[in-house]
């Protein structure tokens, strides 16, 4: 059986918080960590708080690699990272120094900000971000709209035509990046209030 959207469970991430956004916007979701599932459905969910390196190892023994390079890269399956989930798709990560996904060109690094009394980090908190293109999943989301933010590393993208978000802590990085069914974001909209709910609407409605 074809399930809608899958949220891909690789033990890490936030899978009840985003599971529980879906059923209040009534979409038809399954937590999954079965390869099948991935091949088969119609949209992924890649959530994620926790270590880089870690988080690629578990996906390695879930056998979980190939089934979503099958979906994303082979069926074009729509796909949404959210924190860790965006920065899998980077190339490589400072963080366990290991390879990621590679779906874009980007790599993972850890936050140098110049004043670590004013610019903490983890990077906590709301924070806006700049809408940087047109795309589906911003529909009805204004420009500088506040989303939550918890994260240690930010993605370095080498190609600006990706760059769907940027947002300022410091200096300014990538928040969301975007190509064709493949879309990440480093806030979390599960726990980004009505904004947040709006995007994983237009996610669901691509």
């Amino acid at each position: 059986m074809t399930r809608r959207l899958i949220i891909v469970d690789y033990g890490t991430g936030n899978l009840t918080s985003v599971k529980k956004k879906m059923d209040a916007l009534m979409v038809d979701s399954v937590i999954s960590s079965d390869p099948k599932d991935i091949i088969n459905c119609h949209q992924l969910i890649l959530p994620g708080v926790g270590h880089f390196g870690k988080a690629m190892s578990k996906l390695a023994e879930l056998n979980l690699l190939d089934a979503l390079n099958e979906a994303v890269l082979a069926k074009k399956t729509p796909i949404l990272g959210i924190c860790l989930g965006m920065q899998l798709m980077a190339k490589k990560s400072e963080e366990g120094n290991v390879a990621g996904l590679g779906w874009f060109d980007f790599d993972v690094v850890r936050f140098s900000v110049s004043n670590k009394v004013k610019y903490k980090i983890p990077h906590i908190g709301w924070n806006q971000i700049s809408i940087k293109k047109n795309s589906l999943l911003m529909n009805k989301i204004p420009n500088l709209s506040e989303f939550y933010f918890l994260h240690s590393f930010h993605s370095k993208v080498n190609n600006q035509s990706d760059v769907l978000n940027e947002t300022t802590y410091d200096y300014v990085f990538p928040s969301a990046v975007e190509r064709e069914n493949i879309f990440g974001v480093q806030y979390h909209p599960e726990k980004s209030y009505e904004v947040g709910a709006q995007l994983l609407k237009n996610f669901v409605e691509l």
